[in-house]
This record gives C-alpha cells, structure tokens and sequence, in this order.
C-alpha cells in the first residue's frame, strides 16, 4: 500500500534502488562462467533497453514537424538507437561463456597418442618486421628461440631490409627472410613466407604468427598445439596482454589500478564469442594448421585486417577458429597516443572493409548465419559507439545556445528508464567482468579515438579500397612529457563552448533549477558530466614520460657479493630494467661494487649509482648470457601482465595522486 503513496519521483528512486540491491546480493550466487546465469542477468538488460527505446522514441522527442528541434531530437534518437541495438547485440554474445584451458590440459601432445612413433609437429614461428629496433625485436626473437618446445624454427620476416637484423638473425641462429617489395603490407609478407616454406624438404604443420612487440611464453606453443587434437580446428588464437600500460593508463596515472583498453575484449569478450563459435583471430599469438592455410592460398590481403578476414575466409571452408584464454604472450601496447588512435582507426577501417568484401555479412559466400551477424556485431560497434560518443558531447550545447531541447523528459521518467537500465548493464558486465568497465574512464578511452575512427569506420563502408596499411610504431624516445595539441584541441574547444554555454543558461532568464519538467535538469546533468568526460580526455592527451620497469609481485631475496672483500649482503630486489635494479635492505654507498646473484637469471656484476637509506639503484653489467636470461624472466615466463581486475578504492588513490601532478604536467621540458 505505500508504494500507491509515492510520488513519481519517490517511485523511480525505489526502482533504482532495487537495481542496487540486486547488484549488492547476485556476486554471492552469479558464477560467470555458466552461461544460464549470464543470459538470465543479460536477458534483463535486453528488456530494459527496449523498454528504454520505447520511452525514448514515444515521450521524449520534439512534437513532429519540419523544425529544428525535430530534426535535432530525431537524428539524436536514432544514433543512440543504432548504438542500442550494437549492446543489445552485444549481450547476445556474452550471454555465453567457454574456457578451454581444461581441453588443452586433456589434449597436450594429443599426437602421441594419434600418431604413436612419430616426431613432435614441425612448427614455423612467423615474426613480421618493418621497423622495430633491436631492443622490441630481441626481446621476441629470444622469447621464440626458447620456447618450451624443440620442433620449432624462428623465421624473422623483414620488410625493412635491414642488414643489422639479419646479422642479429645469424648471431641468434634464426632464420631471416625478405622479399622483393611490401605488396600486401603484413599479409603478403607472411603469405611470401609460407612460399618459400612450401618449397622446404619438409613444411611444417603449423604456423604461429608473432607480431615484432609480442614475446610468447614458455608454453604458448604446447597449450596452443593441443587444441588441434580436433582436426576440425583451423586456428587457434591466445589472448594479448601487455607488459607496459597503454597511454589511457599511462597518462591518467593508472597503470596498476586499471586495465588496458583491450583487456575486457580478450578476457571476456573473445571467450563469449568462442562459445557461440565465432572466435575471431587477432594477428599475433595465434597458430594456425598449414593445410588450412594452403587451402586458402595463404592470408587474405582484401582488409588492412587480414586477421578478422581469416577467420571468415577459414569458416567458409569449414574450419573453425577457437579461442585458448590464458596468459601465453605479452607484447607492447602503443605507447604514444597518435600511435593508439592510428592503431585502432586501423582496426575499424579493416572491419569495414570486411563488410564491404564477398566476405562481408550480405555477400554471396558460404559462411553461416552466426557468422554473418559476427560482422554485423563488429559493424555496429565500430560505427555507432564512438559517433554516440560526439553526439553525446555536442547534442547538449544546441539547448545552451540554440534553446533546442533534443531530449525532453522529466527527471522521474530518466531516473526509472535511463538510470535503471544503464546502471543495470554496467553492473552486470562489471559483475562478470571483476569491474573491468569503470563509468568516465570508459568514456574517455572511446573520446580519444572517436573522431578518426568514426572517419575510418565511413571512409572504410564508403570507398573500402585504397587505403594504405599504418604501421603502429613502437619505441623511441618516451623521456619527455609531450602534450598533444593537436589530439587535444577538438575537446579543450569543446569544453571551452560547454562551460561557456553552462554559464550563459546559469545567468540567462531561460534556465530556472526548481524546473525539471521540460528536460532542463536533464541537460544540466547531462552537461556536468560531459565536463567531467572532457577534462579526463584533455587530461589523457598530456603523455608522460616512460622508462621499461619490471616491479615484482613481491619483492625477490637475492645476495650481493660486494667486491674489495665487503663481503656478502642479502638485498631485496624490488623492481628491474635490462641495464638497472632496485634493492633495499641493506646500507649501500654509491660507488659501490659487486656481483648480484639474480633468481632464475644468474650471478650479474653491478654498481651503486643512488642510494636513499636503505634503498639502492644499481646499475647491470649483463654478459650476453645474462641479458637474455633477463629478458626470458621478464616477457617468458607464465605470468599475467597489466591488471585483470579493478580495486575502485587503488583506482581512486591512483587517480587522485595523477591530478596533484597537473601543475608541474603543463610545464614543457
């Protein structure tokens, strides 16, 4: 009987606390990986989306009419509905849940047992080069060279022609290989590969692809293999984790407290599309069976994305692609901004090029229904998200300087349709995704990127052709703070034009706070938190300088035998570079030298080159040796890099410590 006492607003506050309290009770009975529970908590965010679509399109718009104001409340509508049916495509997908890591622990050298007598399979590692340094590609090389697995060869791909690589190539014994132009960009270098294998006594059985930055484990190639144990099984593809934070983590300061931009995709995303069969691959990390390969006439070369269209062009003839989510690569995310955003152009304007190809979702082809709507899926996200993104930026300023109310709705009416729906969804995911989707910082990953990629993902469905391959470059000089102008100009004028038409509505006769019936109040929230969004944008487009540190989990005990008969001392090491350790727990004097006995690494001779009390920097003197067993414990190893999981009290710590940097962050060195 109370609840026929509340008012609407009462009534819609009640709604969004029970969305809460669900929240609050469901992690004690959810396991997010069975997939019923997953559809059920989906299922529901579905419903409340067409239950806020129909809201939107019904009571919301301007009255119909040849007008401004229709034209303007119709086109926001419908970009925020193409955006709509992309996540309710979404959820579809992730409603479903696999992991194969029991399948590859049932199936490791599945050919002892099909094919007793017979050597391992022969395995060619693929590493594709235009212009890496030599410190991102030996990390690599060495990873592939010492693999726990001995029917391997390393074959380094050079588009770059360089002589010092292929003096590199011999020192490590690996084979190097060029060809006589680019056609084809990454494609027609691997595919000029896989003619010359061909030509071998013996070609090998399977193909791993390693892109130049990405280092595999120990075991990338045994885990990966035993999911082949079905001959059906074309490619095999193993998530990308990176050892280094992207410029989003990097630039707000939260490089241990929030996950890179792709890791919701890999750990998530991918397993869901596996379990309805559509793993797709992604390049790097992957291993595919030669005779697949060969029956394809090698790796497409229609898309800038050469890797989506070969899981397409795979299916087609009946192999399927399936996804190992473990830990088995690392490699090295864009570390620039520009680099980030030209990455991810790259990515959509390929995805369209797919759905523009004979291999698109209305193409005359053999692949099935699920796979067709796998590109539209990729469609829909590509071009609606990030256009959403800039209308949800813009579309608040025509009230402020044009009187134009797009969304015209009272507060009770946004709070029990919008509110309830939104915070619903991203619950749920976070739920099932250990909160890897964090409100404003989500936002400011897709802000940084929404208008190449929104170019890209037209440019791609209009003129598909003709369109270069970018190379994402890796490394140089990361020593400077470096600010973004030009990155950063679209959103500094933006907020500019949203303060200063916050200002005008704030001392103009037409804006009046007790009023929340005609959208007013909407708008005004609406336009704080696109402050918020675009202050954390222009925030990410000032770039910090970077330096390679490796921090141990917890800190490693080691001994130091101080030379000149200081004796041995116990130290422990905290955190490592290739050319520097840091140690504490022991009084050191800069000068100082010795031998550090490094776990997993071996005896390293150092210096003293700082010391804070009991804490010491100490430069490494590594032999050959040791440098390469430095690098297999930083990159080989089986470890999990980057964050996996959101502890919101660190993000904030985190967060808090950046903005006290703002300051000294705008002065230029």
């Amino acid at each position: 009987m109370l609840l026929l006492h509340l008012t609407e607003f009462e009534s819609s506050l009640v709604q969004l606390l029970l969305v809460f309290g669900a929240m609050m009770v469901l992690p004690y009975f959810v396991d997010p990986q069975k997939s019923w529970h997953r559809a059920g908590l989906f299922a529901i965010a579905g419903l409340l989306g067409l239950r806020y679509a129909w809201w939107r399109a019904t009571e919301t718009l301007a009255p119909p009419g040849f007008t401004i104001d229709f034209l303007a409340s119709g086109s926001l509508l419908i970009i925020e509905m193409v955006a709509l049916l992309g996540s309710i495509s979404a959820f579809v997908l992730m409603s479903r849940f696999i992991s194969r890591s029991d399948e590859a622990d049932a199936n490791l050298r599945w050919w002892v047992r099909a094919r007793p007598g017979t050597p391992d399979p022969r395995v060619a590692i693929l590493i594709a080069t235009y212009n890496e340094d030599i410190e991102v590609l030996e990390r690599t090389i060495v990873g592939a060279r010492t693999l726990r697995y001995a029917n391997k060869e390393v074959i380094v791909l050079d588009d770059g022609r360089r002589d010092w690589l292929r003096d590199y190539c011999a020192e490590q014994s690996v084979r190097y290989m060029i060809r006589p132009d680019n056609k084809g960009s990454k494609a027609g270098n691997i595919n000029h590969a896989l003619q010359r294998l061909a030509e071998d006594p013996v070609s090998p059985e399977f193909i791993a692809v390693l892109d130049a930055d990405f280092v595999p484990h120990r075991g990338f190639l045994s885990r990966s293999l035993a999911l082949f144990h079905d001959p059906r099984v074309g490619l095999v593809q193993t998530p990308q984790h990176f050892f280094n934070p992207d410029p989003i983590q990097h630039n707000l300061g939260l490089s241990r407290s929030y996950p890179d931009e792709q890791r919701f995709f890999f750990d998530h995303m991918q397993a869901s599309r596996d379990a309805w069969g559509l793993a797709i691959c992604c390049g790097t990390s992957s291993v595919a069976r030669w005779s697949a390969l060969q029956e394809l006439g090698g790796f497409p070369t229609e898309s800038v994305t050469e890797d989506f269209m070969l899981t397409m062009a795979l299916q087609e003839r009946g192999w399927t692609t399936v996804y190992l989510n473990e830990a088995l690569t690392e490699g090295l995310a864009p570390e620039g901004l520009k680099e980030y955003v030209t990455q991810r152009a790259r990515w959509c304007l390929g995805l369209m090029q797919i759905a523009r190809s004979r291999l698109g979702p209305f193409g005359r082809n053999g692949l099935r229904l699920r796979d067709r709507w796998s590109v539209i899926d990729s469609v829909l996200y590509w071009s609606s998200s990030f256009v959403f993104r800039l209308a949800a930026l813009t579309f608040p300023l025509l009230y402020w300087f044009a009187n134009i109310t797009v969304v015209n709705a009272a507060v009770p009416d946004v709070i029990s349709y919008f509110a309830v729906y939104y915070f619903w969804t991203i619950s749920t995911q976070n739920l099932l995704s250990k909160g890897l989707l964090v409100p404003v910082f989500h936002d400011v990953s897709q802000t940084v990127g929404a208008l190449p990629i929104t170019r890209a993902a037209f440019t791609g469905l209009l003129k598909p052709h003709g369109h270069p391959f970018s190379v994402t470059a890796k490394g140089g000089d990361r020593s400077k703070i470096v600010i973004q102008w030009t990155m950063m100009r679209p959103f500094l004028i933006l907020f500019a034009l949203t303060v200063l038409g916050l200002v005008i509505g704030i001392f103009s006769d037409r804006f009046a706070f007790y009023d929340a019936g005609d959208g007013k109040a909407v708008v005004l929230f609406w336009t704080v938190y696109n402050l918020l969004v675009l202050a954390v944008t222009m925030l990410a487009c000032v770039e910090l300088p970077r330096r390679e540190q490796h921090i141990a989990d917890e800190p490693e005990l080691a001994l130091m035998h101080l030379a000149g008969g200081g004796g041995d001392r116990h130290i422990w090491i905290t955190s490592l570079t290739r050319d520097t350790v840091k140690v504490r727990g022991q009084k050191l004097s800069i000068g100082d030298r010795g031998v550090v006995e490094i776990p997993n690494v071996g005896p390293v001779e150092a210096y003293v080159i700082a010391v804070d009390r009991d804490i010491a920097r100490l430069q490494l003197l590594p032999g050959d040796a040791e440098r390469e067993a430095l690098l297999v414990k930083f990159h080989a190893e089986d470890n999990v890099p980057g964050v996996g999981e959101v502890s919101p009290v660190n993000l904030i710590r985190d967060f808090l410590r950046r903005l006290s940097m703002i300051a000294p962050a705008k002065k230029p060195r």
